[in-house]
């Protein structure tokens, strides 16, 4: 830096102030850090001392900030722990865009480098192996905040885009890791301090001087300074932004760029080529076992000699070969293996990633990263049969516990009785104003920090009683009384104008009115602006005091009139200036009465969940407050006070407003934003005025001394009490011995030094009394901090780094008791080395929380109890909220707050302590020092700690992560314990208080809703969550199935069976005399009913194809069907030279020519396989399913449209297959025009009819053969359980292609006769209401659609309901409405489809499901008789163990389950165990297994391996009935026997279907099925439109579709993990964000989560953002 070669000293004074006020933009923000450069090196150029350069320049001074710990770091680091100064010409600029606001960002942060040194030895304490942890991937489009061209050091490694998300790790906790190494951090400051001492760098440790670490000269600067009183002296030594250039570690190497030596060379050249690849230098290569274990190893090593990281997989995956993901979007998985075979195989087949692949390497650091053992150990867990426990703890028989004696109340001096002490405080003000008339009362200053107006005693009493005169009297029409004595009235001031609150405040006490002072409003949108009006409610106020000027700068509506702020009553404002005021008559003097115990004044005090209630204090309390602070403080008549706090609350309030005047005290109030413009302005007042008293807090007496430029002509030797009002905050005493090191030199004594402890509830707790000059100052406590945890005293020996250094805050208040008690639970009294919370007995206290009786008991109305649960007495004491002890000589120490308190697994950590760790790392790079929350959220059982952080615009991705990545070492080290959640929010974002401070609860509200937008986040649920329960250990079953089945017949439970009616009866007989010999036919084929049909019934139409206008543009006769069928059997025989028995693909748009097709083939003897055209606009995604298919059925030709066959041979499909080896075409639009000389019959009905190809969800392509006879069994069950006739109409929005779709399509009509109106699902995405309306216009009484449809509708349309009725639609003629699926039944979905379309007269009753499988296309359907679908709910935590429990509805981890609708005529059903194979009882979980005759006959595979899967369609129950043959169809269920009876009469069993085998998630021995994450998910945050769940290698991944804003996408990160973790105890590893629509699904609405894994492995997804677990 500039400063290089610069007499400091001999600087002008105007140098210096632009110095300061670059320093204070710097830390505030409003200036980069390359800008501060600039701007800094141009002022210091003139005083340039020119020196003849020997050696290279010094290694701190880079040129700008890079990556934390492993790059260079400027010289402005010496100031990580402080703002700098400022002078007041920076606050002339920008006081205009800040009216009111008075206060700054900071507040409890202002600690010196105390701490720094702590943290960055734990740091150096991590020696393990660095663990790679993924960086986030982000979208480059979200969030540019750092500039492009980010300045990297000298040297030091460049991160672009495409490098940096896989060259970033970071060493992980020694909370969770065992092994060791060097570590970085250890290494720089051994060979920074070893060159400072002259010694000879040795050459491993060499490194490039960029690199240096800024610790290792503030650690030179500051050698061995603790956590406490050796800090002052580092803060001495910073305090002026100079540092002694040091000697470097090599004077003798030349400074060149740096060699990094690299551990290993990569074997292979990634794709993402880094840009220093130039750089690395060849070494000997260790041989690896496998590449994915040096991707997940891979790091740049920074010394020579460290070794090759150790193997930290125990099996590392093999490198599998790329060719597969290839494609731009996987083609589904051909069916050739068992079941048993298929799950397995699958994880290690199908992910064929390729090794360069991001995504994957991420993932697999991120599992080297959970291999590590977590701490605490995880001890044996236990599982209860009916639920699982949550993981406890056991007790650590090592942890601290209190061993003193029960500690004895502590009594403070007695309040002395002094004759003149006023009986009243409005006494003391009206003898003053009487007698001291011109004595000074008030001075304030203006902005510049000059004085502005003094007010006297005699003004401050007239004024005060003109208002309470114009109060009483003036401010109602004709001299109504408005107010009477005992109302609550609003003070609304701006801290900048202390003497108007001074006259209203008295004014109130005068008028015996009571004040409630509160805060400025500036915005409708103030954080805690509706807890404020919750104050007002509860007090009952309804007026309002202010100043002309505050009321003109109020928000305004248009009209002019104040607005209605938030959640706040109707308030009447009042102006209470002078000129506004009416002097009383002569004969009018305010009523003084003695105090008592009536409410004097109300201070607000907002609780830590954000509530704000008033603290009533009695006229009594108010008055022996001030003779306790008299007594306690010493203060004399006519004494000077400087007071820089609040003056309309605590300390501010009671010293600088109350006691002041009973002791008639000059006050000078310095207004925050004085202090902000001008640090030293209250320095300057105490030395000015010769003030004997100072009011302040931490920051200020930090900013003073970093503002402290050599002013020689500065006294604070009038000081005899400098009252550090945040005493109690243990870190307060490393800015108490900074500041004192500073001016001890400017007549600062030590002694004069008092911090206190003080409360809304309880007031002033405890005060350091001044001391006598030559006394030794009060000892310190160095606590140990893992002792405080555990709420005990233990006095720190050994790990100096986890050590907290608390100072006194003096004795306890004249005429008080105080005593400890246990923070938790009843009031019990502490041991004398317990920490506990102090309860007071004083007159000088609050009396009540106004308006709240209930919690008033729990606070001031509290009786400390023995250990036997004893009260100690009579009197009540009030709690204070400070938890602390007692210690030598019966002084008081605080450690903390109540609601700075994070209870997490028993233990208790500060928010205080957490934020000071945090900013001790790094911060001025990365974060803004005053603007951090910590606070703690209930996830899972236990608190989680949360950490926000407003990130600087110019810090970059990698330093942020680096910085919290540090963050959490340096938590986990000192204060063992993880954090649940870091987040980065973009610069003033966080919601503020008014004095600047982050508001704690309203920032906790936003992470809980969801509304926080961080531009970073790093959740870290698998270090800390250590109570899940444990992995189920499945057992092995020790009892055979024929016990099990005895065991339930004994218990009195029926196996769980179910069947249809009888398929064979034939009830209409009409039918049979009409059909004379179709009947013995109708069991035959579908190619003879057709023909039949064209014969007997010619004209009779049987499908209508309608278009997006609802226009019906084709139909079809029995006759016109035939006949086209016939020319389509020539066509193929002719053109395409086909034998029977080939297979033909079909591929068509959904229509008429589809059915034709099918018909034709059955005509020529051909085996039709229908086929989902290419989409022609994505065609590289779609085409390569239709390649594989006509492949896998080893079609002999393909029948389709002139359309499509061009888009077959088309460039466009070349460019993604080889188009000459298609099959041969054949274009149906040219057809021959003659008919066939036959008509093909099969000689037997076990001939396969038909192929029914279809890709499963878990990416499997399977082919199943359908049989003629199982196509006329499966047509007769539909018709008989939809009742279809010739003269019925039924409306079909399915894809045609593939299962029950297919069959209702083609194949139904053609059997049953009835009409068949097809609506084809893409018309839907132009006409969305054009399967309603088509329902409404034809008085549809029956329709069949898909998911999909019906969600189209939901969304689409649902919102739109009154239009549609007014244009006519109506839906009450539909009977029945079946959801076609292979999946359990969405109950919402059907449920909000039914509830939104009941104005359209939809029936409730009317919408079911129907269910089907592979080997069983048809298995419910709900139909036309019977009793409606029933619904039960199951309990979701023994459905993971494979078990039914049904509860109640609304029961917790409850989930509903609806029937999937009638078994159909001819189809049983049976629950089987699928490991034993043997039956279960009624409402057992278990596989459904099917008999039927319409079921497939097998699989059809490329392999011709039918008999890996002959069990899946001939299989046997081992015990029971061993003749009947099942057919199993992977997806689990139970069988229920319901209340309701059946057509027969008998009581109605019920199938649920619960989810796909193959499906189905295996985690921590648990099954899971992903529907039941997903809608967790899908509830998490209103912003996730979809969700979809995977697992890879024991990793959850959550994909979400985000439908908001993109600033909404890291908000979903944590909502995602909470949800999943609360409702489903696992932890998500890997959380992907990406765009609407990203989530494949197929034509049922069905989503393809194998597609969707594939995708995301080969890193084919552009997501938003991608959050790895840590």
């Amino acid at each position: 830096m500039a400063d290089r070669g610069v007499d400091m000293l001999a600087l002008p004074k105007e140098v210096k102030d632009q110095l300061a006020e670059l320093d204070l933009e710097l830390s505030e923000g409003d200036i980069t850090q390359k800008g501060y450069e600039k701007k800094r090196t141009k002022l210091l150029l003139p005083f340039f001392i020119h020196t003849p350069v020997e050696a290279p320049p010094p290694a701190y001074d880079a040129q700008a900030p890079g990556p934390s710990n492993a790059s260079g770091s400027t010289h402005a680091n010496a100031h990580t722990q402080a703002p700098p100064p400022s002078s007041s010409s920076r606050y002339r600029d920008r006081r205009s865009r800040r009216p009111h606001r008075s206060g700054g960002t900071r507040d409890d942060r202002y600690r010196s480098d105390i701490h720094t040194e702590a943290v960055q030895a734990a740091l150096a304490k991590h020696k393990e192996e660095k663990m790679a942890l993924p960086m986030p991937t982000k979208r480059r489009s979200t969030y540019v905040q750092s500039p492009i061209n980010n300045c990297t050091p000298p040297g030091s490694v460049g991160l672009t885009p495409s490098n940096q998300p896989d060259c970033f790790y970071f060493l992980r906790n020694s909370l969770h890791s065992s092994s060791s190494s060097e570590d970085e951090g250890a290494l720089l400051r051994q060979s920074s301090v070893g060159a400072g001492l002259g010694a000879p760098a040795p050459s491993s440790l060499l490194q490039p001087p960029s690199l240096q670490s800024p610790d290792s000269w503030i650690n030179r600067s500051v050698q061995g300074s603790s956590t406490s009183s050796s800090a002052s002296s580092a803060s001495s030594t910073l305090s002026h932004g100079e540092s002694k250039p040091q000697p470097q570690p090599s004077q003798t190497q030349p400074q060149a760029q740096p060699q990094y030596k690299p551990q290993y060379q990569p074997q292979y050249q990634p794709q993402y080529q880094p840009q220093y690849q130039s750089q690395l230098q060849p070494q000997p290569q260790p041989q690896h076992p496998a590449i994915a274990d040096m991707l997940a190893q891979a790091r740049i090593g920074l010394s020579e000699n460290s070794g090759p990281p150790p193997d930290v997989l125990a099996a590392a995956p093999q490198a599998r070969g790329s060719s597969q993901v290839d494609r731009p979007n996987n083609p589904p998985v051909v069916r050739g293996m068992s079941r048993g075979q298929s799950r397995s195989s699958m994880m290690e087949t199908a992910d064929g990633v390729p090794v360069n692949s991001r995504v994957s390497t991420k993932i697999q650091q991120l599992l080297n990263t959970l291999k590590r053992p977590k701490r605490p150990p995880l001890s044996e867990f236990f599982v209860d049969d009916q639920e699982e426990i949550v993981e406890v703890p056991q007790p650590d028989p090592n942890t601290p516990r209190p061993e003193g004696r029960q500690i004895i109340p502590v009594k403070g001096e007695p309040l002395g009785v002094v004759s003149n002490w006023p009986p009243a405080l409005q006494a003391a003000l009206a003898r003053w104003g009487a007698t001291q008339g011109k004595s000074p009362a008030l001075t304030a200053l203006d902005i510049t920090g000059k004085s502005l107006y003094t007010l006297t005693y005699g003004k401050l009493w007239s004024r005060s009683v003109k208002l309470a005169y114009t109060l009483l009297n003036k401010l109602g029409p004709k001299n109504e009384q408005v107010l009477k004595p005992g109302d609550r009235v609003a003070l609304v001031y701006p801290n900048s104008d202390p003497g108007m609150f001074w006259v209203a405040f008295y004014g109130c006490l005068l008028a015996e009115v009571i004040p409630v002072p509160i805060e400025v409003p500036l915005s409708r949108k103030d954080a805690g602006s509706s807890q404020v009006g919750f104050l007002l409610g509860s007090c009952g106020v309804t007026l309002a005091l202010t100043s002309e000027i505050c009321l003109k700068g109020l928000p305004k509506t248009p009209t002019g009139e104040i607005l209605q702020f938030k959640g706040w009553p109707q308030l009447k404002w009042v102006v209470t200036d002078s000129k506004y005021l009416t002097k009383p008559g002569k004969d009018w003097q305010p009523h003084i009465p003695t105090a008592n115990t009536d409410p004097a004044y109300i201070e607000y005090k907002a609780s830590k969940e954000g509530t704000v209630m008033g603290v009533a204090v009695s006229k009594v309390a108010m008055l022996t407050h001030c003779q306790a602070l008299t007594q306690a403080c010493n203060y004399c008549e006519g004494e000077t006070l400087v007071n820089v706090l609040d003056f309309k609350k605590d300390m501010g309030l009671w010293h600088g407003v109350l006691t002041s005047v009973m002791n008639r005290i000059h006050t000078i109030s310095v207004p925050y934003a004085v202090m902000k413009a001008c640090p030293l302005s209250w320095v300057q007042r105490v030395h000015i005025h010769k003030a004997r008293v100072a009011l302040v807090k931490c920051r200020d007496l930090h900013w003073a001394m970093m503002a402290h430029r050599e002013q020689r002509d500065t006294s604070l030797a009038s000081l005899r009490m400098l009252i550090v009002a945040d005493g109690a905050n243990p870190w307060s005493v490393s800015s108490c011995d900074a500041f004192l090191n500073v001016f001890q030199i400017h007549g600062l004594k030590p002694e004069v030094i008092c911090p206190c402890a003080t409360s809304p509830e309880a007031m002033t707790v405890a005060i350091r009394r001044p001391g006598v000059p030559g006394t030794p100052l009060p000892a310190r406590a160095i606590l140990s901090m893992g002792g405080l945890s555990h709420g005990v005293i233990r006095v720190n020996t050994e790990d100096k780094n986890s050590a907290l250094t608390v100072q006194d805050v003096g004795h306890v208040m004249p005429g008080a008791l105080m005593c400890i008690v246990k923070p938790e639970g009843p009031p019990q009294l502490c041991k004398t080395d317990e920490i506990g919370e102090i309860v007071v007995n004083s007159r000088a206290g609050g009396n009540m929380y106004y308006g709240l009786p209930g919690v008033t008991k729990n606070t001031f109305e509290v009786i400390p109890v023995n250990a036997l649960g004893a009260p100690i007495g009579e009197i009540p004491f009030v709690r204070s909220g400070l938890l602390g002890f007692v210690g030598p000589g019966s002084l008081i120490f605080v450690v903390g707050k109540n609601e700075g308190l994070l209870m997490v697994s028993g233990r208790r950590h500060n928010a205080d302590d957490l934020v000071a760790t945090a900013l001790a790392v790094e911060p001025v790079k990365t974060v803004y020092r005053g603007r951090i929350a910590v606070f703690s959220v209930t996830v899972f059982y236990d608190e989680r700690i949360v950490v926000v952080a407003e990130q600087r615009p110019d810090a970059s991705e990698e330093d942020s992560f680096q910085w919290m990545s540090r963050v959490l070492q340096a938590i986990d080290s000192i204060h063992q314990v993880g954090l649940y959640c870091l987040a980065l929010v973009p610069a003033n974002t966080l919601p503020k208080t008014h004095l600047g401070g982050i508001h704690i609860f309203e920032t906790k509200q936003h992470f809980l809703d969801g509304n926080l937008h961080p531009c970073n986040i790093l959740m870290c649920p698998h270090t800390c969550v250590t109570n899940l329960p444990k992995p189920r250990q499945k057992q092995p079953v020790g009892v055979g199935p024929a016990s099990i089945m005895v065991g339930n017949l004994v218990a009195g439970k029926r196996i769980a069976q179910a069947a249809g009616r009888d398929l064979g009866m034939i009830e209409d007989q009409d039918l049979i005399r009409k059909l004379r010999m179709w009947p013995t036919m109708m069991h035959q084929f579908l190619s003879e009913a057709l023909q039949w049909r064209a014969q007997t019934d010619p004209d009779h139409c049987l499908y209508v194809l309608l278009n997006a206008k609802g226009v019906a543009v084709s139909t079809a006769t029995c006759v016109q069907l035939h006949k086209r069928a016939e020319k389509i059997a020539v066509a193929l025989t002719e053109k395409g030279s086909i034998n029977t028995g080939d297979n033909v693909v079909l591929l068509y748009p959904p229509g008429i020519d589809l059915i034709a097709s099918f018909y034709g083939c059955l005509y020529a003897g051909c085996v039709p396989v229908t086929v989902r055209p290419p989409h022609p606009q994505n065609l590289a995604a779609t085409l390569p399913t239709v390649r594989m298919i006509i492949d896998v059925s080893k079609a002999a030709c393909i029948l389709t449209t002139q359309n499509l066959m061009r888009i077959l041979r088309s460039k466009e499909a070349a460019a993604t297959l080889n188009i000459k080896t298609w099959p041969t075409i054949i274009d149906t639009d040219d057809l021959p025009r003659h008919r066939p000389p036959t008509i093909y019959k099969p000689p037997t009905a076990e001939m396969i009819a038909y192929l029914d190809f279809c890709v499963s969800t878990t990416g499997m392509l399977t082919g199943v053969k359908i049989s003629h006879s199982a196509v006329s069994a499966l047509c007769r069950s539909i018709k008989l359980q939809c009742e279809l006739y010739s003269s019925r109409q039924i409306a079909i929005c399915l894809d045609p292609y593939c299962g029950l779709g297919f069959v209702l399509w083609c194949l139904a009509s053609v059997y049953s006769g009835h009409q068949s109106i097809l609506i084809p699902p893409m018309e839907l995405e132009s006409c969305l209401p054009l399967w309603l309306s088509t329902l409404s216009q034809y008085r549809i009484r029956d329709t069949f659609c898909s998911y999909s449809v019906m969600e189209l509708c939901t969304k689409g349309i649902g919102t739109q309901t009154e239009i549609l009725k007014a244009r006519g639609l109506n839906l009450s003629c539909v009977r029945s409405c079946v959801v076609i699926a292979e999946e359990r039944p969405r109950l919402a979905l059907t449920m909000s489809f039914s509830k939104l379309f009941k104005d359209l007269g939809l029936s409730p009753r009317a919408v079911s499901t129907a269910f089907g499988s592979r080997v069983n296309l048809a298995i419910c359907m709900q139909g036309t008789t019977g009793p409606d679908p029933s619904t039960v709910y199951v309990d979701m935590k023994s459905l993971r163990h494979d078990r039914v429990r049904l509860v109640e509805r609304g029961a917790p981890q409850s989930l509903p389950l609806m029937e999937s609708g009638k078994i159909l005529p001819g189809v049983k059903v049976i629950i089987v165990n699928p490991e034993t194979r043997g039956p279960l009882g009624d409402s057992h979980l278990g596989e459904i297994w099917i008999n039927s005759p319409h079921s497939a006959s097998g699989y059809y595979t490329i392999y011709g391996e039918e008999s890996l899967q002959a069990d899946h369609f001939n299989t046997k129950l081992s015990f029971g009935d061993p003749t009947t043959l099942w057919a199993r169809t992977g997806y689990l269920g139970f069988v229920k026997r319901t209340e309701l009876l059946d057509a027969a009469g008998h009581r109605h069993d019920a199938l649920f279907v619960v989810g796909s085998l193959d499906e189905t998630l295996e985690l921590r021995g648990l099954r899971y099925h992903p529907i039941d994450i997903e809608t967790s998910v899908s509830r998490a945050h209103r912003s996730i439109a979809e969700s979809a769940v995977f697992t890879w290698t024991n990793l959850l991944v959550v994909v979400a579709e985000l439908c908001g804003s993109e600033q909404d996408a890291l908000d979903l990160v944590p909502l995602v993990t909470n949800v999943v973790l609360e409702e489903h105890h696992l932890i998500v590893g890997v959380v992907v964000i990406v765009d609407p629509g990203v989530i494949p699904i197929n034509s049922r609405g069905e989503k393809q989560r194998m597609h969707l894994r594939d995708s995301f492995l080969a890193d084919q997804l552009d997501p938003i953002y991608v959050a790895y677990n840590m």
